[in-house]
């Protein structure tokens, strides 16, 4: 296949990202809640250069060349990020200053800068870095005698350019200065002293730019710029036993902050010599240079936005609704002997699977927990429920994850814990992330034992079911009881079952089983019965799985996409693609459901998954997807489709070139997330 019919991955992300910026344009969108969007856009942008555009610079230093299934060569696609990732980091600044800035000044909300605060404001500020700030700041002197710092992943900086009055003088000020701004002990916005119904904040460095004189009383400050340097933040480990593989995470979290820089965002105060001095020192190009025009550390505004307390400037709060089976937590077994159990997050609480592990860890007749952790929350009910059936004295098997990126600290802790507590904690199978998502409790039963069983598309983190669209699926069907047993013996011990009955496993067969079920909707199409696919995911990226599509679209079978991230499939192209439409919706709530429907001759199957379909989910992951066999609960799977494909507010069409064309509203306006939210509260 014409390596021109895949779109790049990074360039594609780059896109999704894009779309995120828009909603921080939109004008529909609550005032304060735009700018939340910018800061998602700003923490999007810094993993992504941590993580892949790192990783490319790792090719091109081994002198790698052969490109991935687009043709592109990794040097040609860094220069491809580097062009679109300026335009997009200019038009983030335009947003903030030319548009969000005043807005909230009409509102009341003043971001105060230098030569703007009063006598009152000024006299704050200073005894402020007085009391708060003096303390914890250390500034660095650049000179023959001092090596160049180190300046960590992230970490704001100021760049001081003195000009000592005593040039005698043994302890004179040094031409350079480097002070490290600890944002992570500090606040980055300081609120004012301001006019009754105002809110006037300041920036801390602004803060620490008006007080650097205290430092240096012999010398002018020529010039102070805020620079912050981005690091490849990957970890580098060596994988051997449990225990190794323990401290061998712990030690790379500890040098991830030394990782090679790969970008630098320096204000324009920052002088042309200097840049060139932080050029050479950091190994960096003028291309991995960007400015930053009034404002550094975009993902910052998270802090702004939570400061200010104006409900009318954010989206008006949503309460996530009980499932009606299980109104009462203590009644969960019951209730899944009765039937299986479908919960949409954040439309309806996350709370429904910490009590069932809550109940789980408190029932005299529970005798077994197990479970996969990948992402967990520092303080954890789920993992702190774990502990207390430990101590219980049931059996519990933790599977915790210590590669989910940016979550290995807070996995590592929970992971000593629980084994402190009496669990069984492990680690997983050897160079494969364990991905999954599942718990499986067993349970006296007056039948024998009985095993209930959780599968779900999301993490067992209760920050992210808040926050993310996720499906979760609770079941005692016995099926799903033995092929989680069997997942869970693979896991713990590597022992392979004789087959899964009714589970997809990646990297076992998940592969193949997708593709089989494509070429079934082929099979179907040939022969003139009812055939379609509509798939939910996060990112399309696996060539082989793309060209099974480009086949089913020629065959005519009909293909709707929902990709919220990454797709490199090009939708819409005459003879390749002309039967597949691949649209993107961003909107309050984080779309990361994996759901595939294929309409299988007229007795459609329903799949939910953790797996996107990526190269390194299908075949570096333990991953698994898992049918939704209730017909009531395929229909209310079918209304969710029907209602996101019909989505003409927050969705976008991804064109053949990756692309974001916003669809158009028709008379009937379709804001997919409010439809949502309104059908769950009338349930309620």
């Amino acid at each position: 296949m014409a390596k021109q019919e895949f779109l790049n991955r990074e360039l594609g992300w780059l896109e999704f990202n894009a779309r995120v910026l828009e909603e921080a344009r939109d004008p529909t969108v609550p005032l304060l809640e735009r700018l939340r969007f910018l800061a998602i856009f700003s923490s999007n942008l810094d993993e992504f250069f941590m993580v892949r555009v790192a990783g490319l610079w790792r090719l091109v230093d081994a002198g790698i060349e052969e490109g991935g299934a687009d043709g592109r060569a990794p040097a040609r696609v860094l220069a491809g990020i580097s062009r679109r990732a300026h335009q997009l980091v200019a038009e983030q600044h335009r947003v903030l200053l030319d548009e969000l800035l005043p807005a909230l000044a009409h509102e009341g909300v003043f971001l105060r800068r230098p030569g703007d605060w009063s006598a009152q404001q000024t006299a704050f500020l200073r005894d402020w870095f007085r009391t708060r700030a003096l303390p914890v700041i250390t500034p660095i002197a650049i000179d023959p005698h001092h090596p160049f710092p180190h300046i960590a992943n992230r970490a704001l900086c100021l760049v001081l350019e003195l000009e000592p009055h005593e040039e005698d003088d043994e302890l004179a000020a040094p031409e350079v200065c480097i002070v490290h701004i600890p944002a992570a002990v500090l606040p980055r916005f300081l609120r004012l002293p301001a006019p009754e119904g105002e809110v006037h904040v300041a920036l801390l460095e602004d803060a620490i730019r008006l007080n650097v004189g205290v430092f240096f009383p012999r010398a002018a400050v020529k010039a102070a710029g805020a620079i912050r340097v981005t690091r490849d933040a990957e970890l580098d480990y060596e994988e051997d036993r449990a225990d190794d593989l323990l401290r061998s995470i712990q030690t790379a979290v500890r040098n991830r902050r030394l990782g090679a820089a790969v970008r630098l965002q320096h204000e324009g105060t920052v002088s042309a010599s200097e840049l060139d001095r932080l050029a050479r020192e950091l190994e960096l190009d003028p291309a991995d240079f960007y400015v930053a025009e009034g404002f550094t550390a975009f993902a910052d505004l998270f802090q702004l936005y939570a400061l200010i307390d104006r409900p009318d400037l954010k989206f008006r709060p949503w309460t996530p609704q009980r499932v009606s089976r299980l109104r009462r937590p203590g009644d969960v077994f019951a209730a899944l002997d009765r039937g299986d159990v479908l919960v949409h997050h954040p439309y309806q609480t996350f709370d429904h699977v910490v009590e069932f592990l809550e109940s789980a860890a408190h029932d005299p007749d529970v005798l077994a927990i197990k479970i996969t952790l990948y992402r967990m929350t520092k303080e954890s009910r789920i993992a702190s429920a774990l502990v207390t059936a430990a101590q219980n004295g049931k059996s519990v098997v933790a599977l915790v994850e210590l590669r989910a990126r940016f979550n290995e600290e807070s996995n590592i802790a929970w992971a000593r814990r629980l084994d402190d507590a009496g669990a069984h904690v492990v680690y997983g199978v050897p160079e494969l992330k364990t991905h999954a998502k599942a718990a499986l409790v067993v349970r006296r039963h007056r039948e024998g034992v009985r095993r209930y069983v959780h599968l779900a598309t999301g993490n067992y983190n209760e920050a992210n079911g808040a926050l993310y669209t996720d499906f979760s699926l609770f079941t005692a069907r016995e099926s799903f009881g033995e092929d989680v047993t069997w997942l869970f013996n693979l896991l713990t011990g590597y022992a392979r079952p004789p087959a899964f009955g009714v589970l997809l496993v990646a990297p076992m067969h998940l592969r193949q089983e997708l593709a089989g079920r494509i070429q079934r909707e082929v099979e179907h199409a040939r022969a003139g019965r009812p055939a379609g696919i509509v798939l939910k995911l996060n990112s399309l990226v696996d060539p082989e799985l793309i060209r099974e599509l480009y086949a089913a679209s020629k065959a005519g079978v009909r293909v709707e996409l929902i990709i919220r991230g990454v797709c490199c499939l090009r939708a819409g192209v005459r003879g390749l693609s002309e039967n597949i439409r691949a649209i993107r919706i961003v909107d309050r709530f984080l779309e990361h459901t994996r759901l595939f429907r294929f309409v299988n001759g007229g007795e459609p199957e329903h799949w939910l998954s953790s797996a996107d379909w990526m190269p390194r989910n299908l075949g570096g992951r333990i991953e698994v997807a898992f049918p939704v066999l209730d017909k009531q609960l395929r229909r209310e799977l079918d209304a969710f489709l029907d209602v996101q494909l019909a989505d003409n507010v927050k969705a976008s069409l991804i064109g053949a070139d990756g692309a974001n064309t916003r669809v158009e509203p028709g008379e009937d306006r379709v804001r997919s997330q409010e439809v949502l939210m309104r059908r769950y509260r009338r349930r309620v």
